[in-house]
């Protein structure tokens, strides 16, 4: 199976950390150059450190707040300029947000779009022309099962993200054409930063490592996922091996979800 990615330009979106990171990671050691894009410069750094170590193509670090439209421009144009025009574009930022309906205010609802739905657009068209003019290019979108069957109390974070599924679809329709295709990673119980986020937030009377093996055993798997274990599905979205693949949106949660 050819998962090279030689000569190939990736950038990932909450690149820094987690499930970003661990993506950077594979498309790096798959001998693509890598841009990691995040908020805080400390931590990209480190990543980009960490990354380089092994061995692969070139890492930039670009700080950048997703939810301003200039900022996306200048990072994408600064990318470009050092590492080449994007051919992998992975929009995986965002974060959990949920409450009840009627508690989520319209500047929390706004922000969540603006984090989650409107960063991929924005990201996605100024990468998609690109795409299409050299025949050859993968938008994968980072989502949530929710996306497919939201519970109760999910929002906005269910909606944002089945807006982001709606966007994966239509991107599909449009890059196929062009050898452009466009898929979803539906995220379940993965070992990631949002994972850690939860568990400071939590009573602390175990260990992290603790903490995700007690939320394992009631999953299907008994277990959560690996990071890595996303990281191998999206290198494979990214390669030519997924070459006949698009508008898919890939349930990435050990048997979770109970929708296909």
């Amino acid at each position: 199976m050819d998962l090279n990615l030689e000569g190939k330009t990736a950038l990932v979106t909450g690149g820094s950390l987690g499930l970003g990171h661990a993506m950077a990671s594979a498309f790096h050691g798959a001998g693509a150059n890598v841009a990691l894009v995040a908020r805080r410069e400390d931590v990209l750094a480190e990543a980009k450190a960490e990354i380089e170590a092994d061995s692969g193509g070139s890492v930039g670090a670009y700080s950048c707040d997703v939810t301003d439209a200039a900022a996306i421009t200048a990072t994408v144009e600064r990318a470009t300029a050092e590492l080449g025009a994007i051919d992998i574009l992975v929009n995986n930022a965002g974060q959990s947000q949920t409450g009840p309906f009627e508690d989520i205010t319209d500047e929390v609802w706004q922000y969540d779009l603006d984090l989650k739905l409107m960063a991929a657009v924005r990201f996605t068209r100024l990468a998609f022309p690109g795409m299409k003019e050299r025949g050859w290019g993968r938008v994968i979108n980072i989502l949530n099962t929710a996306a497919k069957a939201p519970p109760p109390g999910s929002a906005p974070t269910s909606v944002s993200r089945a807006a982001g599924m709606a966007l994966t679809k239509v991107l599909a329709g449009e890059g196929a054409p062009h050898n452009v295709l466009v898929n979803a990673l539906m995220i379940g119980s993965i070992k990631s930063d949002q994972v850690r986020r939860g568990y400071e937030a939590s009573a602390k009377d175990v260990t992290l490592e603790e903490y995700m093996v007690r939320a394992g055993k009631n999953l299907p798997m008994g277990r959560m996922g690996e990071a890595e274990e996303c990281a191998n599905v999206a290198l494979f979205l990214a390669s030519n091996a997924a070459s006949y693949l698009t508008g898919c949106a890939i349930n990435m949660d050990g048997g979770v979800s109970r929708v296909v």
